[in-house]
């Protein structure tokens, strides 16, 4: 009987199991097919009593055509939802913030305060500080406003 850390198996499925939690801290997706890789390899072991050299490059073979062919696959299934222009603009179009910096018409502007968060502001013409005003519309990270009424 061999020792259990002597078991090629074992140490795959170690392997495996290491890189599987090394996903967890490493963002990218990529070392997770690896670590699939080696459980493969593991499982070929134990059925087909493959040779070292047989079971480095069925590890390496099929830790790439898994990353090849299946991480797009995942990434699309666990990436965030994808909103379009109109959704986005959604959010902001209509909606009252403050203004913390004065805004003056021309390419500075000022700033306002919306969800928490400080926007570069453009208006055509001077608002206050402290006065509230309406998003008309919202171009990358600038919000055009107009007083609110």
């Amino acid at each position: 009987m061999t020792p259990l850390f002597q078991n090629p198996a074992i140490l795959w499925f170690a392997l495996g199991f290491m890189l599987l939690l090394a996903e967890l801290i490493m963002p990218g997706l990529i070392v997770l097919f690896f670590g699939v890789g080696a459980w493969l390899t593991a499982l070929a072991y134990l059925l087909f009593d493959l040779s070292f050299n047989a079971q480095l490059v069925f590890f390496i073979g099929t830790s790439i055509m898994n990353l090849i062919l299946l991480r797009r696959l995942l990434l699309h299934k666990w990436s965030y939802p994808r909103y379009s222009h109109n959704e986005l603009s959604e959010e902001f179009i209509g909606k009252n913030c403050i203004v913390t910096q004065n805004i003056v018409p021309g390419p500075l502007g000022g700033k306002v305060a919306f969800r928490g968060t400080t926007w570069t502001a453009k208006a055509n013409t001077t608002i206050s500080a402290g006065e509230t005003v309406r998003i008309r519309s919202k171009e990358s990270t600038i919000l055009f406003v107009e007083p609110y009424s």
